[in-house]
Protein backbone atom coordinates (compact mmCIF):
# COMPACT_ATOMS: atom_id res chain seq x y z
CA UNK A 1 0.00 0.00 0.00
CA UNK A 2 3.01 2.38 0.82
CA UNK A 3 3.65 2.58 -3.13
CA UNK A 4 0.22 3.58 -4.01
CA UNK A 5 0.57 6.52 -1.72
CA UNK A 6 3.59 7.68 -3.00
CA UNK A 7 2.49 8.16 -6.49
CA UNK A 8 -0.81 9.63 -4.60
CA UNK A 9 1.89 12.67 -3.95
CA UNK A 10 2.81 13.17 -7.91
CA UNK A 11 3.02 17.10 -8.04
CA UNK A 12 3.19 19.16 -11.31
CA UNK A 13 6.42 21.46 -11.40
CA UNK A 14 7.60 23.53 -8.89
CA UNK A 15 6.48 26.78 -9.51
CA UNK A 16 7.04 30.38 -7.38
CA UNK A 17 3.31 30.83 -6.49
CA UNK A 18 2.37 34.91 -7.15
CA UNK A 19 0.15 35.60 -4.69
CA UNK A 20 -1.71 38.24 -3.14
CA UNK A 21 0.38 39.41 0.34
CA UNK A 22 -2.77 38.92 2.05
CA UNK A 23 -6.11 36.65 1.47
CA UNK A 24 -9.30 35.47 3.27
CA UNK A 25 -9.79 31.94 4.13
CA UNK A 26 -11.65 30.49 1.55
CA UNK A 27 -14.85 28.54 2.59
CA UNK A 28 -15.51 24.66 1.86
CA UNK A 29 -18.44 25.17 -0.02
CA UNK A 30 -16.08 27.71 -2.23
CA UNK A 31 -13.46 24.91 -2.16
CA UNK A 32 -16.04 22.23 -2.79
CA UNK A 33 -17.38 24.51 -5.51
CA UNK A 34 -13.88 25.09 -7.51
CA UNK A 35 -13.31 21.23 -7.08
CA UNK A 36 -16.40 20.19 -8.96
CA UNK A 37 -15.77 22.54 -11.85
CA UNK A 38 -12.73 20.88 -13.05
CA UNK A 39 -13.91 18.14 -15.01
CA UNK A 40 -10.28 18.11 -17.27
CA UNK A 41 -6.81 19.30 -16.22
CA UNK A 42 -3.22 18.64 -17.44
CA UNK A 43 -0.17 19.91 -16.64
CA UNK A 44 3.55 18.83 -15.60
CA UNK A 45 4.20 16.74 -11.91
CA UNK A 46 6.85 16.86 -9.80
CA UNK A 47 6.95 14.00 -6.86
CA UNK A 48 8.13 14.67 -3.93
CA UNK A 49 9.00 11.33 -1.92
CA UNK A 50 8.76 10.44 1.95
CA UNK A 51 12.66 9.88 1.27
CA UNK A 52 13.07 13.08 -0.26
CA UNK A 53 13.56 11.66 -3.25
CA UNK A 54 11.97 13.58 -6.71
CA UNK A 55 10.07 12.73 -9.87
CA UNK A 56 8.38 14.65 -12.61
CA UNK A 57 6.44 13.80 -15.29
CA UNK A 58 2.62 14.83 -16.72
CA UNK A 59 -0.65 14.68 -14.81
CA UNK A 60 -4.12 14.45 -16.93
CA UNK A 61 -7.10 14.55 -14.56
CA UNK A 62 -10.77 13.33 -15.62
CA UNK A 63 -13.43 14.08 -13.17
CA UNK A 64 -14.82 11.93 -12.02
CA UNK A 65 -12.44 9.07 -10.59
CA UNK A 66 -10.06 9.41 -13.22
CA UNK A 67 -6.07 10.75 -13.59
CA UNK A 68 -2.97 9.02 -15.03
CA UNK A 69 0.59 10.16 -14.55
CA UNK A 70 3.47 9.59 -16.50
CA UNK A 71 6.71 9.40 -15.49
CA UNK A 72 9.89 10.70 -16.95
CA UNK A 73 12.79 9.11 -17.87
CA UNK A 74 14.78 7.52 -16.06
CA UNK A 75 11.47 6.25 -14.27
CA UNK A 76 9.14 5.51 -16.84
CA UNK A 77 6.37 4.88 -14.47
CA UNK A 78 3.21 4.70 -15.55
CA UNK A 79 0.13 5.16 -13.05
CA UNK A 80 -3.61 5.37 -13.77
CA UNK A 81 -7.10 5.43 -12.01
CA UNK A 82 -9.80 4.54 -14.60
CA UNK A 83 -12.27 5.28 -12.03
CA UNK A 84 -12.34 2.31 -9.40
CA UNK A 85 -8.84 1.01 -9.40
CA UNK A 86 -5.43 2.53 -9.63
CA UNK A 87 -2.75 0.83 -11.63
CA UNK A 88 0.77 1.00 -11.16
CA UNK A 89 3.31 -0.33 -13.69
CA UNK A 90 6.66 0.16 -13.46
CA UNK A 91 9.16 -1.18 -16.13
CA UNK A 92 12.02 -2.20 -13.78
CA UNK A 93 9.67 -4.63 -12.13
CA UNK A 94 9.14 -8.13 -13.00
CA UNK A 95 5.86 -7.77 -11.06
CA UNK A 96 3.57 -6.69 -13.67
CA UNK A 97 0.87 -4.05 -12.39
CA UNK A 98 0.09 -3.44 -9.23
CA UNK A 99 -3.48 -2.12 -8.56
CA UNK A 100 -5.11 -1.16 -5.50
CA UNK A 101 -8.93 0.18 -5.06
CA UNK A 102 -8.73 3.73 -5.57
CA UNK A 103 -12.25 4.27 -3.09
CA UNK A 104 -8.92 2.89 -0.28
CA UNK A 105 -6.66 6.21 -1.37
CA UNK A 106 -7.42 9.58 0.18
CA UNK A 107 -7.24 10.83 -3.45
CA UNK A 108 -10.45 9.95 -4.07
CA UNK A 109 -11.89 12.88 -1.85
CA UNK A 110 -10.80 15.31 -4.87
CA UNK A 111 -11.58 12.73 -7.71
CA UNK A 112 -15.51 12.13 -6.57
CA UNK A 113 -18.52 12.85 -8.63
CA UNK A 114 -20.09 15.35 -5.81
CA UNK A 115 -17.07 16.95 -3.85
CA UNK A 116 -18.95 17.65 -0.35
CA UNK A 117 -15.74 19.06 2.02
CA UNK A 118 -18.54 20.65 4.56
CA UNK A 119 -19.64 16.95 5.14
CA UNK A 120 -19.37 16.14 8.46
CA UNK A 121 -16.37 14.92 9.97
CA UNK A 122 -14.39 14.44 6.18
CA UNK A 123 -12.21 18.01 6.57
CA UNK A 124 -10.17 17.73 10.17
CA UNK A 125 -8.42 20.88 9.57
CA UNK A 126 -9.16 24.51 7.88
CA UNK A 127 -6.56 26.77 8.12
CA UNK A 128 -5.15 30.22 6.45
CA UNK A 129 -1.43 31.62 6.52
CA UNK A 130 -3.05 35.14 4.83
CA UNK A 131 -2.05 34.00 1.44
CA UNK A 132 -3.09 30.12 1.27
CA UNK A 133 -5.93 28.06 2.34
CA UNK A 134 -5.04 24.68 3.77
CA UNK A 135 -7.76 21.99 4.49
CA UNK A 136 -6.78 18.38 5.87
CA UNK A 137 -9.74 16.03 4.68
CA UNK A 138 -10.04 12.33 5.42
CA UNK A 139 -13.04 9.70 4.22
CA UNK A 140 -15.17 10.49 6.98
CA UNK A 141 -16.01 6.38 7.00
CA UNK A 142 -12.67 5.18 6.66
CA UNK A 143 -10.47 7.44 8.25
CA UNK A 144 -7.94 4.54 8.84
CA UNK A 145 -7.02 5.17 4.62
CA UNK A 146 -5.04 8.29 5.22
CA UNK A 147 -5.83 12.31 4.84
CA UNK A 148 -4.82 14.87 2.36
CA UNK A 149 -4.01 18.27 2.88
CA UNK A 150 -4.85 20.62 -0.06
CA UNK A 151 -3.64 24.20 -0.66
CA UNK A 152 -5.58 26.61 -2.64
CA UNK A 153 -4.83 30.21 -3.64
CA UNK A 154 -7.51 32.51 -4.42
CA UNK A 155 -8.41 35.55 -7.13
CA UNK A 156 -8.93 33.47 -8.59
CA UNK A 157 -9.13 29.40 -6.47
CA UNK A 158 -6.15 27.14 -7.58
CA UNK A 159 -5.30 23.98 -6.14
CA UNK A 160 -1.62 24.58 -5.69
CA UNK A 161 -0.46 21.70 -3.18
CA UNK A 162 -1.69 18.26 -2.03
CA UNK A 163 0.32 16.34 0.54
CA UNK A 164 -0.70 12.84 1.62
CA UNK A 165 -0.38 11.24 5.03
CA UNK A 166 -0.74 7.62 4.51
CA UNK A 167 -1.42 4.73 7.06
CA UNK A 168 1.84 3.72 7.35
CA UNK A 169 2.94 7.02 8.54
CA UNK A 170 4.63 8.12 5.22
CA UNK A 171 4.13 11.85 3.95
CA UNK A 172 4.35 12.54 0.07
CA UNK A 173 4.18 16.45 -0.95
CA UNK A 174 2.76 17.68 -4.17
CA UNK A 175 3.15 20.91 -5.48
CA UNK A 176 1.01 21.77 -8.69
CA UNK A 177 1.87 24.76 -11.08
CA UNK A 178 -0.80 26.28 -13.83
CA UNK A 179 -3.35 23.78 -14.74
CA UNK A 180 -4.44 23.62 -18.17
CA UNK A 181 -8.44 22.65 -18.05
CA UNK A 182 -11.07 22.31 -19.61
CA UNK A 183 -9.06 20.22 -22.16
CA UNK A 184 -10.06 17.22 -24.10
CA UNK A 185 -8.78 13.95 -22.97
CA UNK A 186 -9.55 10.98 -24.43
CA UNK A 187 -10.89 7.47 -21.95
CA UNK A 188 -8.28 5.66 -23.46
CA UNK A 189 -5.92 7.37 -21.34
CA UNK A 190 -7.16 6.36 -18.46
CA UNK A 191 -7.38 2.42 -19.52
CA UNK A 192 -4.71 0.27 -16.93
CA UNK A 193 -2.36 -1.57 -18.72
CA UNK A 194 -2.68 -4.88 -17.83
CA UNK A 195 -5.74 -4.91 -15.19
CA UNK A 196 -7.33 -8.02 -16.76
CA UNK A 197 -4.34 -9.95 -15.59
CA UNK A 198 -5.47 -9.83 -11.62
CA UNK A 199 -8.02 -8.05 -9.17
CA UNK A 200 -7.10 -5.14 -7.43
CA UNK A 201 -5.67 -5.87 -3.64
CA UNK A 202 -7.80 -4.87 -0.63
Amino acid sequence: MKQIHTFLAAAVTTVALAVPASAEKLSLNALSTYLNGMKTATGEFTQINDDGTISTGQIYIKRPGRVRFEYNPPEKTLVVADGDTVGIVDPKSNNGTEAYPLHRTPLKIILARNVNLAKANMVVGHKSDGTSTTIRAQDPEHPEYGNIELVFTSNPVELRQWVINDDAGSQTTVILGNLTKGVRISDTEFVIPGKGAGSARN
